[in-house]
């Protein structure tokens, strides 16, 4: 399962509209005692407009705001499809390292 979480906002001072959200996207799966992770971090830029209906000031946004937000700029199966094939490589990885001799 992946964690959508907004690392940082940026946002003019003058109306609050946010301009630049920072993400972070993170799974993780339990096999055995083994836990594997992997994440994505990114920013997503917006234009606001405080004339707008659906404007929401800075002050009442909610983190589930914003990431609704990402989500229209980022493929968020895209994303997580691409997180889960990375774990899947931490469980079967393709090439290893190490010498036969220790």
């Amino acid at each position: 399962m992946a964690t959508w979480t907004i690392a940082n906002l940026e946002r003019n001072t003058a109306d609050g509209g946010v301009i630049v959200a920072h993400w972070r996207v993170t799974a993780e799966e339990t096999v055995g005692e083994e836990t594997y992770t992997a994440s994505a971090y990114g920013t997503c830029s917006f234009t606001p407009d405080a004339s707008a209906p659906d404007f929401v000031p800075y002050d009442q946004l909610t983190e589930n705001d914003v990431i609704v937000w990402v989500w229209g700029q980022v493929d968020k199966i895209q994303t997580e499809a691409a997180l889960t094939a990375k774990i899947e490589e931490q469980k079967a990885p393709a090439t290893v390292s190490g010498l036969p001799w220790n």
